[in-house]
């Protein structure tokens, strides 16, 4: 992706594209009612094709930068994000841009919805925290011509440059330690069932398919929270009476268990060990003290701006995929 930016298309360039009037596309932009059937249809085609992106800004500012990064999150209330952003706005601050938050519940279609919002204000650059995205997300990233981030994940072939750690390999490490304890009979717990689930899980599978011992996992699409655990550890023992371990894709989940396991007079690690992903802070708090994947939020989010404003700066970097690795934490849980 170049630093320069290309002339997004225009309204004109639309009229002139269908054979229209640019008034005609004006109006079919404020109420596509307003136009007749097929010069819609033919309008729609047109704006789908070329990732058209409408422009909220000031004209005075539609030819300059906006100081501004955009940033994508799936979810508001996940505290791992807090951390993400304060890492990218150390940086942005700090060489004066600012950042603006859209939120998208992770739905592709809503990224799409928030991803056009921001690119019509003109923001400089965007981070992403998905890997996953519409087709006309892609179009309309492609024809604003901006420095893109696609964070936490390290997809295979990043939009332009990506910066997380490697989910399956640090899933497989933390199953393979608590193999390596004398657990044989473990279930992987998982919500939601986003990307970053998934690949948890690939991670549980293979340590789980290498010792030769049975693949169980408990899942849900729910909204991962600590009350959750409860429901997924009755599931467990429903249909596994003989767990013996649990892997969380996440601290919600793994300290929700360890709360539930020991209300119910199950010793945590004596009959049941646990063990988290994201290594926050109240895991450290709670006992026994939760062992878990710790990642990178801050790190991962200061690199991705960093990327960006050096991009911005004409400065691009020629690598274009950083990993920025994982740690198991020490804990008592397992």
């Amino acid at each position: 992706m170049t630093t320069e930016r290309k002339g997004r298309p225009t309204l004109q360039d639309i009229a002139d594209q269908v054979g229209v009037t640019k008034m005609t596309v004006s109006r079919f932009m404020r109420n596509p009612d307003s136009v007749a059937q097929k010069t819609r249809d033919k309008i729609a085609a047109v704006i789908e094709q070329v990732g058209y992106i409408e422009n909220r800004a000031p004209a005075m500012l539609s030819k300059s930068s906006s100081k501004a990064i955009g940033i994508l999150l799936p979810s508001l209330s996940n505290q791992i994000f807090a951390s993400f952003v304060q890492g990218i706005e150390a940086v942005t601050k700090a060489n004066g841009y600012e950042t603006l938050i859209a939120h998208f519940g992770y739905d592709e279609i809503e990224e799409e919805h928030k991803i056009a919002s921001l690119l019509s204000y003109q923001v400089d650059a965007l981070i992403l925290t998905e890997s996953h995205h519409t087709q006309r997300t892609l179009q309309m990233i492609k024809t604003a011509d901006i420095p893109v981030v696609e964070t936490m994940e390290l997809p295979a072939t990043p939009i332009d440059m990506a910066v997380g750690l490697d989910h399956v390999e640090a899933s497989y490490q933390a199953v393979r330690q608590m193999i390596q304890k004398g657990r044989t009979s473990i279930a992987y717990f998982g919500a939601r069932l986003d990307t970053r689930t998934q690949l948890r899980m690939q991670g549980y599978d293979k340590a789980m398919n290498e010792a030769g011992l049975e693949i169980k996992h408990i899942l849900t699409e729910s909204h991962s929270s600590f009350s959750l655990a409860s429901e997924l550890l009755d599931m467990a023992l429903r249909q596994h009476p003989d767990i013996d371990g649990v892997f969380c894709t996440n601290d919600d989940i793994a300290i929700g268990t360890i709360l539930t396991a020991q209300q119910r007079g199950i010793a945590v690690p004596q009959q049941l060990a646990v063990v988290g992903y994201n290594a926050l802070d109240i895991g450290q708090t709670i006992h026994p003290k939760l062992v878990s994947v710790d990642t990178p939020r801050y790190d991962i989010g200061e690199k991705s701006a960093e990327l960006l404003i050096a991009t911005l700066k004409g400065n691009a970097p020629t690598q274009r995929s950083f990993d920025l690795g994982y740690r198991i934490t020490e804990g008592e849980s397992l």
